[in-house]
């Protein structure tokens, strides 16, 4: 079942990446947040994985705001300004900046809606996949036992705890966006 879904979510993806779409990779849970933005970065796709704010997709003028916040700070501690402030409020702005960083430096280059999402534990990202449906936006999903797997258009079948299964399926799910495998061998692939 799993090497089908795989492949069936494969092929979904590389036709999507050919038409120039973009995967949103969420996995905001301790296995998964290194294995997200790894494989998320290795692509070039935006990812979120440390919280989802609530409002992501669905509330996208207040999402933009925050994240023009957090160009300026850069820009301004690029180009030195925040040296030519006092301690008090470079400290607060470096404070302020780390904080957008730390939850939206995922998304900060995502320029429109993505085309798709790719879920690790579809039961701690309920909030996602709510607002995917609510604008009809594709969900891959790495849908465990204790998970309904009909929340999702394209389920993978699997284990969400271990790291191991989360950094195949993330890699997979990369190299679909890559089109390094032109032709997804699952049983080669799982062989790692």
């Amino acid at each position: 079942k799993t090497v089908v879904c795989i492949q069936a979510a494969y092929d979904f993806i590389s036709s999507i990446v050919k038409k120039n779409g973009t995967v949103l990779f969420v996995g905001t849970k301790k296995q998964a947040q290194d294995a997200i933005k790894e494989e998320a970065e290795k692509c070039k796709m935006p990812y979120v994985n440390k919280r989802w704010l609530g409002g992501t997709l669905t509330n996208n003028p207040t999402l933009k705001k925050s994240i023009n916040k957090l160009r300026f700070f850069q820009d301004d501690l690029d180009k030195g300004v925040f040296d030519k402030l006092s301690k008090k409020e470079s400290s607060r702005r470096t404070k302020m900046l780390n904080k957008l960083n730390f939850y939206l430096g995922g998304i900060k280059d995502m320029r429109q809606m993505p085309s798709a999402i790719f879920v690790i534990d579809t039961k701690k990202e309920q909030l996602a996949i709510k607002e995917a449906n609510k604008l009809n936006i594709p969900i891959i999903g790495l849908v465990d036992t204790n998970a309904d797997p009909t929340e999702v258009n394209y389920p993978i079948p699997g284990n969400d705890d271990a790291i191991r299964a989360i950094r195949l399926i993330c890699s997979i799910i990369s190299s679909a966006v890559t089109g390094n495998n032109n032709s997804l061998d699952i049983s080669e692939a799982t062989k790692k």
